[in-house]
C-alpha cells in the first residue's frame, strides 16, 4: 500500500485523492477515543458484608449495601434495602431505599416505600413514597449542592 502512494506522489493530482483518505480514518480515530470517555462506568458497589467508616469523595455513582459510617459525596448515590449510611449524603442524585442517620444534600432525593431517614433534606426536587419513614425537615434549595461544601470545611475546622 506504500509502494503505490510513493509513485502517486509524484504527480500532484492522484496525491490529493489519496491524501483525504488516510485523513478520514485518522478523524475517526479522534471520534472514537471521545465515545469511550462518553461511557458511563459502573457504579462502585459497597457489598451487604462491608463496613466503612471514613468520608468518601466521587465524581462517579456508589451503590451502598452495607454500612457507612462518614459522608458520602457522589454523582448518583443508591442505598439499598438494607444499607446503613451514618453521615452526611451528597449528591445530584440520591436514591434511598435504605436507612440514613445525618443529613441528605441532593438535586433529586427520591425516598422509596423502604426508606429510614433520621436528619434534614435539602433539595431540588424530592419524591417520597408511600411507607418511608422521615424525621427531620425538608427544604427546598435551587442549588443544594452548592452548599454543601461550606458546612463541611467549617466542621472540618472545628
Amino acid at each position: 500500500m506504500f509502494s503505490k502512494p510513493k509513485p502517486n506522489e509524484g504527480s500532484s493530482a492522484p496525491a490529493a485523492p489519496s491524501a483525504p483518505t488516510p485523513s478520514k480514518p485518522v478523524s475517526d480515530a479522534p471520534s472514537a477515543a471521545p465515545a469511550a470517555p462518553k461511557a458511563k462506568p459502573a457504579p462502585s458497589i459497597l457489598s451487604s458484608d462491608l463496613v466503612v467508616t471514613g468520608h468518601m469523595k466521587t465524581t462517579g455513582d456508589i451503590q451502598v449495601e452495607g454500612t457507612v459510617e462518614g459522608d458520602i459525596h457522589a454523582h448518583l448515590l443508591t442505598i439499598g434495602e438494607n444499607a446503613t449510611v451514618k453521615g452526611e449524603v451528597v449528591a445530584d442524585d440520591v436514591v434511598v431505599t435504605g436507612h440514613v442517620k445525618g443529613r441528605v444534600r441532593g438535586l433529586k432525593v427520591r425516598l422509596t416505600s423502604t426508606a429510614r431517614v433520621e436528619g434534614d433534606i435539602i433539595h431540588k426536587t424530592i419524591a417520597i413514597e408511600s411507607g418511608a419513614h422521615f424525621e427531620g425537615s425538608v427544604q427546598r434549595q435551587d442549588d443544594p449542592l452548592k452548599e454543601a461544601g461550606k458546612p463541611a470545611k467549617a466542621a472540618a475546622a472545628s
